[in-house]
């Protein structure tokens, strides 16, 4: 009885097969990437001058486990935030470290907020188990507070607001409009801070 011989598989394009394939899952996988928030790093001042902080130029913005908002030692709609940020930061109570009070302030001068606006500081304090969003939205209500406070204030003296100006400098490249932004920001410095709380404060 003949036996059947059996053909032999032609294996010389198996390599190019696999990496076609290899090629394929590359191109088609999508890659995880570490999400976060984009801050832009203050510059690195040369002579750092020594704040005495009081408690009434410290906004404290807690955020505790249940994702719930306290300012001024009450829960607050989320909504509040940014309104009680530009009050205080604007509030223009009482005179910078070179005792030069803020004449373009609008605030209500009330005795028990800050000073002046390079006095005033916004903490936002974490619980470690406080949502990722809330934390996102409480630090986006502040900038929002510390935008308005530039618009307007650019708008008064130059006429256009602060976003413009920005806008206007990155295509000119304008030294001109370089000193406005300086000016505007040095009169509403940027001054956040962020904290992660553990301690059972406002938990309830």
């Amino acid at each position: 009885m003949k036996r059947k011989r059996i053909s032999e598989i032609n294996a010389g394009s198996m390599a190019d097969i696999a990496f076609l394939l290899l090629i394929f899952f590359l191109v088609t996988t999508t890659m995880n990437v570490d999400k976060g928030i984009f801050r832009k790093m203050a510059e690195k001042n040369q002579k750092p001058t020594t704040i005495e902080l009081h408690d009434r130029n410290v906004l404290d913005v807690n955020i505790n486990r249940n994702n719930e908002i306290w300012v001024s030692n009450r829960i607050i709609d989320k909504k509040e935030l940014q309104k009680m940020a530009l009050d205080f930061i604007d509030n223009g109570g009482g005179k910078a470290i070179n005792g030069t009070i803020c004449d373009w302030c609008n605030g209500a001068k009330k005795k028990n907020m800050s000073d002046h606006p390079s006095k005033a500081f916004v903490m936002i304090n974490a619980d470690r188990n406080a949502s990722y969003e809330t934390y996102v939205y409480a630090l986006d209500q502040i900038n929002a507070a510390y935008a308005d406070l530039r618009n307007k204030l650019s708008y008064k003296m130059y006429g256009k607001n602060y976003h413009l100006l920005e806008k206007e400098f990155k295509k000119t490249k304008n030294t001109t409009t370089l000193e406005k932004i300086k000016m505007i920001r040095k009169k509403y410095p940027l001054l956040i801070g962020d904290l992660e709380i553990t301690s059972d404060m406002a938990q309830k």
